[in-house]
Parts: C-alpha cells; structure tokens; sequence
C-alpha cells in the first residue's frame, strides 16, 4: 500500500512539473487543475522605490497581476515600495535578516557603503554598454549570493539595473577632456573617483537639489538616469546629454531564507522561474526607458510626452570609450580593491576579472 501511494504521488509530481515548467517557460498561465494543484500562498512583498517606472509598470504588475494570472489565483502577492513603509534602505538588509522583510528588493548603492563586495557589480567604467553590464552582474552573482546567505541568511533572486547613469551638462561638453577642472555632482564612491581621475572635482548633493545648483552655475554636470534627469526637468537648464553609462544604479530581489525554506517546493520552482524572466524583463526596461530619456531630453519624435527638451545627445568617441576603460582599471578597480577583503579581491579576479581579463590587486 505504502509503494501504491507513493507511485500515485511521483505520478502527480512528475506531471505537475511538466506542465507547469512547459506553461512557465512559454509564458502562459497554468491550466486550472494542475494551479489548483498548488498550495494556496500569499507573500509579502517590499519593492523599489514607489515613484519609479519600473517600480509601477514593472515590478508592481508581475506581483498583483501576473503571478496570479499564471497561478489561477493560488499564489497572491502584497507589495509595497520601500519608501511608503517608511525605510530609507540603509536597513533593508538588516530587516530582511530578521524576517521582517519576507520578498524585497535592495538597491546596492545602500549596503556598498559599508561593504564594498556590494560595489563590485557596479564600478563606475567597467560597464559601458548593457552587455558589459549583464555579464558583470552574471558573473558575480555567485559571490553575492554566498554572502546574503551567510551574513543576511537571505536568498538571492535576481539583480537588475534601475538605469543607466549618464551625464547632463550646462556646456559644450565634446569629450572627457572637456570635464577637467569642472564641478559634477556624483552618486556612488566609484563614479566620483572615476571623474576626479578625468580632472573634475566632484561633488555630493541630493537629487532635488541638483536643478537649482545647475540654474545657480554651482555645478557643470551631473549623473542620472536619462529619464529621471527628464522628469525633474533638468533639460531646462542643461545643454548636453553625454551617452555613456557611468553605472547603473543596480538592484537585488532577496528572498529570507526561512521565509523561503518554508514554501511548498513547487511554489519555490514557479518563483525562480517567474522572477528569472522578471529580471530579464528589468533589463529590457532600462534600455527602453534610457532611449526614452534620450529622445524627450533632446526633443526627438520619438519621445511620447511633452514637454520635449533642446538637448545635445553626444555620443563617445572610441578615444573616450578606451579612456573610461583605462582608468577604471587602473584606478577605480585598484581604490575598491584597497578597501575590500583579500577574499573579495580574489573572488573578483575569479569572477568579474576573468569575464573582463582584468586583475584587482591589493595596494
């Protein structure tokens, strides 16, 4: 009797999985009795910041539609962007660590400060075009991952970009020469060591504060996002849109651990399915919505809102492109690598380093 029962339940496992990894991966939803199959799950979720595109057409849908849709209804999500609970992100880590935060997403620029292998995936040069970008991440994705599990006891999901980070001018910027000597309010540690290697001097100040400093002429340039550049409506008092990503402002989806351990296994299997083509969906979306800062900054017809900008869109020379190159070798890399572990290091090398050919060294 027992080898009966046991038959039935590897009979019903095996077609579960079947037609659900066949329905996944073509994108549809599952038929209604193999999803009523399903335990009956609600998660709680804590996403990106409210205010973003990605967050509202993106993220926010894939958790209240989608999962659901493919699910018939048997798993079910809350979500909530970070900022309307109240969180800063600085403590996004911590509280996912202690259960607090069940499903979430961390923007990296907030635990890089205090631990630099969160930096790794994002230093300012290293990624000039979205490949670059991906196989990076794609590379260190390991070497996150073991350390969310070991000191948050988090599960890694995903890592996506919010954006690109380009530069915005109020002159005839040409090439990076031009940046010598100049005032560009930065974000991340690496993006500022990057530009005070191009000569500028940089500078810190929080985003609503940028329009005002640009139209007062105390700064020359900033980086942003195409698009949140265009939405704060920087256009109106810069010239020039440099179109070479400084970084890209990248994301983690974290799972806690136990909160994980503790979901029915097929559950666990359609959740990396679905949060594997969420994460590919991300990456598409920040290309898309860089091109549409591009073209609304500069007033092209492809831009769908109004108003439209007057912008310069300079593209770099193959000399910039080598420059950037150079210097984010032998300088940024070299700075992060003084200020991470000899085993940050070394899993750098054997990672982002060996997809790049490049080595970090300790100074």
């Amino acid at each position: 009797m027992a080898e009966k029962g046991l038959s039935r339940w590897l009979a019903s496992a095996v077609r579960y999985y079947l037609a659900w990894a066949l329905a996944v991966s073509c994108g549809v939803t599952l038929s209604l009795s193999v999803a009523q199959e399903l335990p009956v799950t609600e998660l709680k979720v804590l996403g990106g910041l409210s205010t973003r595109s990605t967050y509202k057409q993106i993220e926010q849908p894939f958790w209240l539609k989608t999962l659901p849709e493919h699910t018939a209804g048997q798993i079910t999500a809350q979500i909530k962007g970070f900022d309307e609970m109240g969180l800063k992100g600085t403590e996004l880590l911590k509280l996912m660590k202690q259960g607090v935060i069940e499903f979430g997403v961390v923007p990296l620029i907030y635990p890089s400060g205090d631990t630099p292998v969160y930096e790794a995936v994002d230093l300012a040069g290293l990624a000039t075009d979205a490949k670059s970008a991906r196989m990076i991440s794609a590379s260190f994705s390991t070497v996150l991952a073991r350390h969310l599990s070991s000191t948050y006891q988090s599960k890694l999901l995903g890592i996506s970009p919010f954006a690109p980070q380009v530069l915005f001018c109020n002159f005839a910027l040409r090439a990076l020469a031009d940046l010598k000597d100049k005032r560009v309010r930065t974000i991340t540690r690496s993006q500022g060591e990057l530009l005070e290697a191009l000569g500028a001097k940089t500078v810190s100040m929080p985003f609503a504060e940028v329009l005002p400093a640009f139209q007062n002429k105390t700064i020359a340039c900033a980086i942003s996002s195409s698009m949140a550049g265009y939405t704060a409506k920087w256009y109106t008092a810069t010239t020039h849109l440099y179109a070479l990503p400084l970084g890209w402002n990248q994301e983690i989806r974290v799972v806690n651990q136990k909160t994980w351990n503790q979901l029915n296994p097929e559950v666990r299997a359609l959740l990396e399915i679905n949060l594997s083509k969420l994460t590919e969906r991300l990456w598409l979306f920040a290309e898309t919505e860089n091109q549409k800062g591009y073209d609304c900054n500069t007033g092209a017809k492809a831009c769908p809102m109004a108003p439209k900008g007057n912008m310069l869109l300079i593209k770099p020379s193959q000399a910039d492109l080598a420059t950037v190159r150079r210097l984010a070798t032998q300088s940024v890399v070299s700075k992060w690598a003084g200020r991470c572990s000899g085993q940050c290091v070394n899993d750098f090398n054997q990672t982002i380093g060996k997809t790049l050919k490049i080595t970090a060294k300790k100074s």
